[in-house]
């Protein structure tokens, strides 16, 4: 019985309060993990995107631009074509109803506020790239290899690019009326945009681009964007810098020839320069124009001009201002994007860094150490730290990082009870230990050498039982600390103690 305007008008208002009840009550629950937190956004977004589906018909309904709404105003006050007549009016939208029920005695009442309350339940789907780890980092690989299989581009390393990517002012001017640079920073553009709705749902990007747009218009207006300074001046040379061959990857005529015939033609004609000749002629003609301005050119090297070349001129040149006026925008775009994006990019860059020094198994690892840490993380810092790997502590109180721990081979934890009880992490550096000063002088403490027999002792008592059977071994042969004993310099060198002394009171260590 929803068929009436005025019924489906009063549907939508309950909807848009339900909802609004519904996103006050998500976004009071403070979610525990950043991938919670996510997925809370992404909620909340759709319910407000369904509450402005709901709104924009209730405009359309109280616009009321076909009258439907007025007309079934009056029919339920009795107005008719002959007159009003309020009861009847009454008995017959009473038939109705009995009809409808009449006709549909088993329809259930359906509560519609569990199907709101599912909304609450509800896990939006989120796509991530495995390069971008649930939002974490950029995955801008498409456009590294656009930009360095370019002429505007260089060759550099990904983690190079991600320090240039936000930087478009600094590629020259002239070759960014490509159709390559165009298709390249559109697709920028596009990538950004996606990535800032998928990891910010909340955020209104439409009002900031459009804040960018009209600060754009402004700043063009008086020639100062960054990178696009005097644009007006330089818009009546750009045909003559701007032509199909770019003469700056060319230093002599010879070079020019290997190109052919008809790309040389094809340069000479978008310049208005004459296209006849040999080839070797029409490679000199271009190349004067690399050093030497049009106009201050022969004119014996010029075609003739037809009437109406003033016209297209003009055209193209307004054309191409127009051309440069959006490669701006879009810059400014991209430069705006990067900039909400600021720390993403540089934990990006630390990412590609870190990721050069693991193996493929290593990375898998790492991975999988991410994924479980941003669906148990929490952002309150007194709660306890989740470490299910049990890794050790790093200088900040935290779990180092997986890779780290791998990469030092910190897998076992070893103590010495010599050292006072102190912790070696690590192979290496637990038997590195045994000729650092804090074992020897434990050793010395206990009035046993240091020597090889002791390696790997690590027990007081250990220690003490190992010397008394040394000792009780050796029965005449008694240990001789003068040859036995090891003392290290500071560069590393062993040296019995007999050495070490004569050594030091001559002052060679």
């Amino acid at each position: 019985m929803s068929s009436t305007l005025l019924e489906q008008t009063r549907s939508n208002h309950e909807e848009i309060e339900r909802l609004e009840r519904l996103i006050v009550q998500d976004l009071q629950t403070e979610p525990p993990s950043s991938k919670d937190r996510l997925v809370q956004g992404h909620r909340v977004r759709h319910m407000i995107q369904s509450i402005m589906r709901s709104t924009e018909k209730l405009v359309e309904t109280y616009e009321d631009k076909d009258g439907a709404r007025e007309d079934e105003i009056a029919a339920l006050g009795g107005q008719t074509a002959t007159g009003t007549n309020l009861y009847s009016a009454f008995y017959d939208r009473l038939k109705e109803i009995r009809e409808y029920h009449r006709k549909y005695p088993s329809g259930h009442l359906v509560d519609s506020a569990e199907d709101y309350e599912a909304l609450l339940k509800e896990e939006p789907v989120i796509a991530f790239s495995g390069e971008e780890g649930l939002g974490r980092y950029l995955d801008l690989h498409d456009m590294y290899n656009q930009y360095i299989n370019s002429k505007f581009g260089d060759r550099v390393e990904y983690s190079a690019y991600l320090d240039v990517f936000s930087q478009p002012q600094k590629i020259p001017r002239k070759l960014k009326f490509s159709m390559q640079y165009r298709k390249y920073m559109e697709a920028l553009l596009g990538y950004l945009i996606d990535f800032y709705q998928r990891t910010e749902p909340l955020q209104d990007l439409d009002r900031i681009l459009s804040k960018v747009e009209t600060e754009f218009e402004e700043q063009y207006a008086d020639g100062k964007v960054e990178g696009w300074e005097n644009h007006g001046q330089e818009n009546e040379v750009i045909s003559s810098q701007h032509t199909v061959i770019d003469l700056d990857y060319y230093t002599t005529v010879e070079e020019l020839i290997d190109v052919g015939p008809e790309k040389l033609k094809e340069a000479l004609g978008a310049l208005g320069l004459k296209v006849g000749g040999t080839l070797q002629q029409r490679a000199e003609r271009l190349f004067l124009t690399k050093h030497t301005p049009l106009e201050m050119l022969d004119k014996k090297h010029f075609a003739k001009a037809p009437h109406n070349v003033k016209q297209n001129g003009d055209a193209k040149a307004t054309q191409e201002s127009n051309s440069a006026k959006e490669i701006a925008l879009t810059e400014a775009k991209v430069k705006k994007l990067c900039s909400l994006l600021d720390e993403t990019i540089e934990r990006t860059k630390q990412n590609v860094v870190k990721k050069q020094a693991l193996t493929y198994e290593e990375m898998e690892e790492e991975r999988e150490g991410e994924e479980a840490r941003a669906e148990s993380e929490s952002d309150d810092e007194d709660g306890q730290i989740y470490n299910p790997l049990k890794l050790p502590m790093g200088w900040d109180g935290k779990p180092i990082p997986y890779w780290l721990y791998k990469l030092h081979g910190l897998s076992q934890e070893f103590k010495c009870e010599i050292c006072g009880n102190h912790s070696y992490w690590g192979r290496r550096a637990f038997e590195r230990h045994f000729k650092e000063w804090q074992h020897q002088h434990g050793m010395r403490c206990l009035g046993i050498p240091n020597t090889k027999n002791f390696n790997e002792i690590t027990s007081i008592e250990e220690a003490k039982e190992l010397w008394k059977r040394i000792q009780e071994r050796q029965g005449v042969n008694k240990w001789r600390p003068e040859l036995e004993e090891e003392y290290e310099d500071r560069e590393g060198n062993i040296y019995n103690k007999k050495t070490y002394s004569d050594l030091q009171r001559q002052g060679l260590i």
